[in-house]
């Protein structure tokens, strides 16, 4: 059985940076592609950012290009998400979500709170 835990949400002013941190338990994560997704207050969560089992990485939310990076290291079992440039709009429950063919596994959300 795989566990997702999420770490690193806060508080921060705008401008500012968070990382954070997902850890996976199990044999499954290096083979696993790996995303972060946002819950915005009031909205449906949606994809963010997402990373392949070899490290390539895409960020369907656009709002996030330039300022988010998505990483892993498959040694730890560990994803992480470095947002900087933090803005209002960047506030939610952040997600880690396990995927593989027929498995998906979500974590238990971290929030972040991005202050103006």
């Amino acid at each position: 059985q795989v566990q997702l835990v999420e770490s690193g949400g806060g508080l921060v002013q705008a401008g500012g940076s968070l990382k954070l941190s997902c850890a996976a338990s199990g044999t499954i994560f290096s083979t696993s592609v790996m995303s972060w997704y946002r819950q915005a207050p009031g909205k449906q969560r949606a994809l963010v950012a997402v990373i392949t089992r070899i490290g390539s990485a895409d960020y369907p939310d656009s709002s996030v290009k330039g300022r988010f990076t998505i990483s892993r290291d498959n040694a730890k079992n560990t994803m992480y998400l470095q947002m900087n440039s933090l803005k209002p709009e960047d506030t939610g429950v952040y997600y880690c979500n396990m995927r593989t063919p027929g498995l998906d596994y979500w974590g238990q959300g971290t929030l972040v709170t991005v202050s103006s």
